[in-house]
């Protein structure tokens, strides 16, 4: 994670300053110092507040980095985040990278929050998916943790997921099973999407330990569960937002999962000002 947090940042700031800042260059004396703050302008959950240090301490190796919360909690509108000491260009330079940053993660942890509110009472768990951006996998699962979710796979190479195109492609569930069972270890867990109840019976027949529900109905999801009777695990996605979570938890489901927990979770807003 380190090693990821340093490589992207570096990226994003030879993207943002390029050959240098030539607005704080001009405006800002070299030798020049200033504190910041990091302000919550709207409630929320926060995530990647330690993260966003490096984007400062890239610029200016003696910066004074303060957090004032911590990831996970909740953050009321009008709270300082974090406090920042250092050289004014550099806390400027700074800024954008850095804000990009958390208020992105913030914002999934955020969103996954409200998810998890909606789903109390049931048994299910909302899960996050692999529908995130390109290198930024494990920071927004992480956002996704820290929102109260918990992660699927976080790659092909973690978890057998035998979905609708595998099993097209292999012609069919019984030939897709046995091809697995061929290839990974017997005690990996192999999850089975499906469509419908006849799929749920074949599936559980070819010795499947996890099926997907996929754009099931609540009432075909509540049969599914009937037929599955505990002896699996029973996963439930397609059409998840927040108006529809509440009524999927209620059919029995253990898990819930959701792409819209990293690829449409609206950004965190949190500003910083110079004091």
């Amino acid at each position: 994670m380190e090693h990821l947090v340093r490589k992207l940042i570096e990226e994003a700031l030879s993207e943002d300053i390029g050959p240098g800042d030539i607005t704080s260059e001009a405006v800002i004396p070299e030798e020049a110092s200033a504190t910041a703050e990091i302000i919550a302008k709207q409630d929320l959950v926060l995530a990647g507040i330690l993260l966003i240090r490096e984007a400062f301490r890239k610029l200016d190796p003696w910066v004074q980095f303060t957090p004032l919360a911590h990831d996970g909690s909740t953050v009321q509108s009008g709270s300082i985040i974090a406090q920042v000491q250092g050289k004014t260009r550099a806390l400027l330079a700074g800024e954008r990278v850095a804000l990009n940053l958390l208020q992105h993660l913030s914002g999934i942890a955020t969103h996954t929050a409200r998810f998890v509110e909606v789903l109390k009472g049931s048994r299910a768990e909302i899960l996050d998916t692999r529908k995130t951006l390109p290198g930024l996998r494990a920071l927004e699962k992480y956002a996704v943790r820290m929102g109260g979710g918990r992660n699927h796979r976080f790659g092909l190479y973690d978890g057998v997921l035998i979905k609708d195109n595998h099993i097209a492609a292999a012609g069919g569930i019984i030939k897709a099973m046995a091809g697995v069972r061929k290839k990974v270890h017997p005690l990996l867990k192999i999850e089975v999407e499906v469509k419908t109840l006849d799929e749920v019976r074949e599936a559980m027949a070819a010795g499947a330990t996890m099926l997907l529900l996929d754009n099931m109905s609540p009432n075909l999801m509540k049969q599914a569960v009937s037929i599955v009777s505990g002896r699996v695990l029973v996963e439930a996605s397609g059409n998840v937002t927040l108006d529809t979570v509440k009524a999927i938890g209620e059919t029995g489901v253990d898990f819930i999962s959701s792409g819209s927990l990293t690829h449409s979770a609206p950004a965190a807003d949190i500003s910083m000002k110079i004091k």
